[in-house]
C-alpha cells in the first residue's frame, strides 16, 4: 500500500474520532486553517541562568501544498510561515540568531507541533542552515510554555554505543517544557482536513 493509500484510511479514522472537537473561528467566507502566531521569552527549568531565549512564530496550515514522493498531493499537515530565534547568551554578551521556514503543523485545542528548515544563522550555529527542527507551544493564558527539539531530547544512540542528536522528522517536537516569562503565543486549532475529492 503506498503512502497515499495508508493516509486516506488513516486520516478517515482520524477524523471519525475528533469531527466536531474543532475550536477556531475563522473571517467568513475563508476556511478554517490553524495557526500558530506570537514571539516571548522562555526559560530553561532545568538549567536556570541569565541568558534570553526567545522565539518567535508566525506559522499557519497549508494542507495538501507540499507534493513528496508517495504523496503527490502533499500531506494534511503542510504549512508555511517563519520562526525566528534569538538567544542572548550573557557570558559572551552577545545576541545569537537564526531563522527558518515552516514546513509542517499540526494542532489540538492550545497546543501545537510544528517543524521549520533552517534558512539563515549566525556563526556559532551556522551548522543549522538546512536541518530541520522542531517546536511545540502551549497556549494557555498567562502561562504558555514552549518545547524545542535539541538540548536535552532527540537523541539516539549509535551502533558502537554513542549517543547524538538525531534528525528531527516533520512536525517532531517535544511536550512544551519551558515556561514562558515575558510575551504571548497563540494557538489556532483546527482539526486536519481529509484527503480532497478526486
Amino acid at each position: 500500500m503506498n503512502l497515499i493509500k495508508k493516509l486516506a484510511a488513516l486520516t478517515v479514522v482520524a477524523t471519525t474520532a475528533v469531527a466536531g472537537i474543532s475550536t477556531a473561528q475563522a473571517e467568513p467566507g475563508k476556511p478554517k486553517v490553524a495557526r500558530v502566531s506570537g514571539g516571548a521569552d522562555f526559560m530553561l527549568p532545568f538549567g536556570p541562568d541569565d541568558d534570553v531565549r526567545h522565539f518567535d512564530f508566525d506559522a499557519t496550515a497549508a494542507p495538501y501544498s507540499r507534493p513528496i514522493p508517495g504523496a503527490p498531493i502533499g500531506l494534511p499537515s503542510d504549512a508555511n510561515g517563519t520562526v525566528k530565534i534569538s538567544h542572548y547568551v550573557a557570558a559572551w554578551k552577545k545576541t545569537i540568531r537564526a531563522e527558518g521556514t515552516v514546513d509542517c503543523l499540526v494542532t489540538a485545542p492550545g497546543v501545537a507541533s510544528l517543524t521549520a528548515k533552517i534558512t539563515k544563522a549566525d556563526e556559532p550555529v551556522q551548522d543549522w542552515v538546512g536541518k530541520r527542527l522542531g517546536f511545540s507551544v502551549q497556549d494557555n493564558g498567562r502561562h504558555d510554555r514552549v518545547g524545542l527539539s535539541w538540548t536535552v531530547v532527540n537523541l539516539q544512540q549509535g551502533a558502537s554505543g554513542q549517543w547524538e542528536e538525531a534528525p528531527v522528522g516533520t512536525c517532531m517536537a517535544p511536550a512544551p517544557f519551558a515556561p514562558v516569562t515575558k510575551g504571548d503565543y497563540k494557538v489556532r486549532h483546527v482539526d486536519l482536513p481529509p484527503l480532497p475529492r478526486g
